[in-house]
């Protein structure tokens, strides 16, 4: 009934097809094998009457059909939605993005399906329905959608997100009880340990909670603690059995093939063989409650070294059981605790692993805290050579050492050490962490140093205003750890906060020489110290140390207003062959010649260089620096941005300008945003496209240029000129015009952008000029 009323207020009068399409709509649970047949021209009128249960189903009966149900997916994003995505240009697929959000929306309680006729269909589940298009998922507050999901009646909607969700963002997480922190637990194990999660991001939390932070660290690094953290001892989920089982029978026949042989292994090759079952029964003695006093038993110190967190891959439906289930509490039989064997010459095992039969109610905070409190826990032996690897200790002067020479690191002067992991790999699968806008005090640095350290899926790490400081020389170590592993694929770090600790060519220099396999290296800091004294030194180190040959292929400085030194950033050139980017930001330079020094260091050190960056950097007075960076043959993509490029120049400027980039036939993007071009410097931008040009400029960027609706009008009649010149083959293919004052003359601009898009793709938005009238007013 509501179908009908929808259909019959939309349209008026009423055909007897539009009568016909609402009532197969109402009755399509019985119907839709039938419609699915119908041919291209009645199905096409019936797809937008469908729900969007329906209309998902009739994905492939409208393909075969050759019909494509994107305007549909569109309008209802618009309908339902009513807000305009971000980059909604770059969405290939609405189905998708609508499902997605649809999904979330439903989760948290934003969104009421009963409001439209379309969201709701009484044989289907909403979530049940859109969880296999959810690639990306945001928890946010206290986690309710984690309890959601984590609830029996949700188990083969969390089945689906294993198979299909790729990120995993936490946004403005507030405290919660432990409850909802053990339903977070089971949900993290079950798409991370068991999923396809491979991206784990967290933003927004200005004051986090030091336990569930701390919680969502190590389970992204692969830590999972079975037994405490289902509230069993010593359990392990269903998925956890049955990998073992099937790692049980194939050491088994790896037995039988090998024969006695294996018996006289010594006692590492026995530890290296042991079942992740086993190693999560050690667990016990190694993720030690808050209140415990250290054990100082040498014999318990070595059983504890080992913690199973490594990497697996399951796909979400490849068990029919409920998620609960398979997450579910089975102690394993008493006679398991033969596997834990002492090692030879060990006397006794560690009195708590075998008085301890019962979790603790509190376990999962001791779980939480094993890793940020192993530097001084007492309970792993630093000596000890574990599965075929050594044991990395904060206090050794080895270079791969986590926190070396980091005083923070070392404050308590007990025995520090990091978690043996080699045992966890089957639980590795995170290859990316965010972390944006959230205080990581020294405690929660050294865990998370802690966690790099072994952390061999982690290929990205994005650190954003995380108020680092002198941290970040605890990060360093960790990630200098984790790079002496030869399975290690880290390769890109991008670290932004708003004070630099210390100079920015001096952290870069001590990064490359931690990490030379690098190929992606950001920095990006606001202001300098608020204490300009409590700045450190140059490290020796760092400073007076060779930099190993690197990887880097990218690499992006951001200057809090400090001066270009082209005699620091020589080293870190010649060390990097590779590089293919290069992009400096916000930099003064100290004298006159020292960006036509810089320059000559860029062509001798840099043969690969291939896009070049300067933002906020004042180039007025360096016309001739830049007139010969635009005739360089091995740059495709150069960007002056808000360089106040014309701010003293002359007219004959401008020209030379044009007439160096129609000479330069590599060159594809030229950006110029934020250099107040006006209407007639755009104009003049036109005859780069003349008949006698040799350009293959695609991309031009004149965005934040104060250019008007008349201007562009001209520009595009300029433009249309010189294709018909060229007899219609042109290179251009794309215009950049965000904020620019376009909102002035609606009409004008319309025809303008009509016109333009004929002959390029246009990329712009509804800015409103009037929050830059100050600028606007500078200009005239």
């Amino acid at each position: 009934r509501s179908v009908a009323e929808a259909v019959m207020a939309a349209e008026r009068p009423r055909s007897l097809f539009a009568l016909s399409a609402a009532a197969v709509s109402r009755s399509m649970a019985a119907l839709e094998r039938d419609v699915w047949a119908l041919p291209g021209h009645l199905l096409r009128g019936l797809l937008p009457l469908l729900t969007i249960f329906h209309l998902e189903r009739a994905e492939d009966a409208a393909r075969r059909a050759g019909l494509s149900t994107q305007p549909i997916w569109r309008k209802l994003w618009d309908d339902v939605m009513k807000t305009r995505p971000p980059n909604s240009e770059s969405i290939t697929c609405w189905r998708k993005k609508f499902l997605e959000t649809f999904f979330s929306n439903v989760l948290h309680g934003v969104l009421d399906v009963s409001s439209d006729w379309r969201l709701h269909d009484h044989h289907f589940s909403p979530l049940l329905h859109s969880s296999p298009h959810v690639s990306q998922l945001t928890l946010c507050n206290m986690l309710q959608g984690a309890v959601e999901l984590t609830a029996q009646h949700n188990h083969e909607v969390l089945e689906n997100l294993a198979a299909s969700l790729r990120v995993l963002k936490f946004q403005h997480l507030i405290s919660c009880d432990q409850s909802i922190r053990r339903s977070l637990v089971l949900l993290l194990h079950r798409l991370i340990h068991h999923g396809s999660v491979s991206q784990v991001s967290m933003c927004s939390w200005p004051v986090p909670d030091t336990v569930l932070l701390i919680l969502i660290l190590t389970m992204s690094a692969g830590f999972w603690r079975s037994g405490n953290a289902l509230g069993c001892h010593s359990s392990l989920c269903g998925l956890c059995r049955e990998e073992d089982k099937a790692q049980s029978q194939e050491s088994a026949q790896e037995g039988a093939e090998r024969g006695c042989s294996a018996e006289r292994e010594g006692s590492g090759a026995e530890n290296q063989k042991r079942s992740p079952k086993k190693a999560d029964a050690c667990m016990t003695s190694v993720l030690s409650g808050p209140r415990s006093p250290p054990l100082q038993n040498p014999a318990c110190e070595e059983t504890s070294s080992e913690v199973p967190c490594g990497h697996t891959s399951i796909q979400g439906g490849s068990s029919p059981r409920s998620s609960s289930e398979q997450l579910s509490c089975h102690p394993i039989p008493r006679k398991t605790r033969r596997w834990q064997k002492p090692a030879v010459g060990r006397k006794r095992r560690c009195l708590r692993q075998s008085r301890r039969h019962y979790a603790d109610p509190e376990d999962l905070y001791d779980f939480v805290f094993t890793v940020a409190r192993e530097d001084n826990s007492g309970l792993l032996d630093k000596t000890r050579t574990t599965e075929g690897e050594n044991t990395v200790n904060w206090t050794s002067s080895s270079p791969g050492s986590p926190c070396t020479g980091h005083a923070g690191c070392k404050k308590r002067g007990g025995a520090a050490g990091t978690l043996s992991l080699k045992a966890a790999h089957r639980f590795r699968s995170v290859s990316t962490l965010e972390l944006f806008s959230i205080p990581l005090t020294g405690e929660t640095c050294r865990t998370l140093s802690n966690l790099l350290s072994s952390w061999v899926s982690l290929e990205n790490l994005v650190l954003s205003y995380n108020g680092l400081n002198a941290n970040i020389s605890c990060i360093l170590s960790g990630l200098r750890a984790l790079s002496r592993r030869p399975e290690c694929r880290f390769r890109v770090l991008r670290v932004s906060d708003m004070f630099s600790h210390m100079p920015c060519m001096e952290l870069v220099r001590c990064t490359l020489s931690a990490l030379p396999q690098l190929h992606t290296l950001s920095i990006s800091f606001d202001l300098k110290n608020q204490l300009e004294g409590s700045r450190p030194e140059a490290s020796p180190s760092c400073s007076e140390a060779e930099i190993p040959e690197s990887c880097l292929e990218v690499l992006e400085i951001r200057f809090p207003r400090e001066p270009l030194h082209t005699a620091l950033l020589l080293p870190v050139l010649k060390a990097s062959k590779s590089l293919q980017q290069l992009s400096l930001d916000s930099a003064t330079l100290p004298c006159p010649q020292e960006l036509g020094l810089l320059l000559e260091v860029l062509k001798e050190c840099t043969p690969n260089l291939r896009k070049l960056s300067f933002h906020d950097v004042n180039l007025a007075e360096h016309q001739k620096e830049v007139l010969l960076l635009l005739q360089d043959p091995g740059l495709l993509e150069i960007t002056f941005s808000f360089c106040r490029l014309f701010e003293s120049s002359t007219a004959e400027f401008l020209s030379e300008i044009i007439n160096t980039v129609k000479r330069n036939s590599s060159l594809k993007s030229l950006k110029l945003p934020g250099n107040r071009l006006g209407n007639h410097r755009l104009v003049a931008l036109a005859d780069i496209f003349s008949e006698d040009s040799s350009s293959s400029l695609c991309q031009l960027d004149v965005s934040s240029n104060c250019i008007k609706p008349d201007g562009l009008l001209e520009f595009t009649k300029k433009l249309e000129g010189h294709i018909q010149q060229r007899g219609g083959q042109l290179p251009f293919t794309q215009l950049r015009l965000f904020q620019n004052w376009l909102d002035q003359d609606a009409e004008t601009a319309q025809e303008a952008l009509q016109r333009l898009r004929a002959v390029c793709s246009v990329v712009n938005d509804a800015w409103d000029s009037s929050q830059a009238f100050a600028d606007y007013i500078s200009v005239m």
